[in-house]
């Protein structure tokens, strides 16, 4: 937990800093497909064909189109306003449930991460990874089951204490909606935390 300090003090900026990221990082169970990243990832994700990638344009520009109307009619009317809210949330949930029931993850997918908006660290058997590799990810965060895309970097390989490897990654090329599908994540299972003490 980040400590007081002040605002004027620099010798501790660094260490404030560091706090702040620790603050933010979480160890989490997380749905988490790898593949190795090459030069084609960069045109289309390797979880998605082309025309996936086409319906998720159109579906965050109906979400857009719906947000700027959504803040005109708050202005008129507040109650109407928090049922369609309610009614897009919903709708979100079914598209998120329908997609994670057409493509359901293997009991190897799951592993427990550590999980920041910056990156993640995960721990493997295997031993072929190397530093500066980057990876092409897809996380799947429970309860909500968003699944943000990244491309991550590793940045160091550790042994642990059970003969495998903790690799540790930054998120290199993410999408501004998947970064903040994950801050969202964080913030809420450290409010859910708070609440089970």
């Amino acid at each position: 937990m980040a400590t007081n300090r002040s605002d004027n003090d620099d010798t501790n900026s660094t260490a404030t800093s560091a706090d702040r990221r620790d603050f933010y990082r979480i160890s989490d169970r997380i749905g988490l497909e790898i593949h190795r990243h090459t030069p084609d990832d960069q045109a289309v994700s390797p979880f998605n064909g082309s025309h996936m990638e086409t319906l998720r344009a159109e579906f965050r520009r109906l979400d857009q189109d719906v947000r700027s109307q959504l803040a005109s009619l708050a202005e008129r009317d507040r109650l109407l306003t928090s049922l369609i809210k309610s009614l897009n949330g919903k709708l979100d949930t079914l598209a998120r449930i329908m997609a994670f029931e057409q493509n359901p993850l293997q009991p190897e997918d799951w592993k427990e991460v550590t999980l920041s908006e910056g990156g993640l660290s995960f721990t493997t058997t295997t031993s072929d990874y190397a530093v500066n590799e980057q990876l092409s990810m897809r996380l799947t965060l429970p309860p909500e089951l968003y699944q943000p895309v990244a491309t991550a970097r590793i940045l160091s390989i550790d042994p642990d204490d059970s003969g495998g490897y903790r690799v540790h990654t930054e998120f290199v090329d993410i999408h501004d909606p998947d970064r903040q599908q994950i801050a969202r994540h964080v913030l809420r299972w450290q409010i859910r935390q708070r609440q089970n003490r």
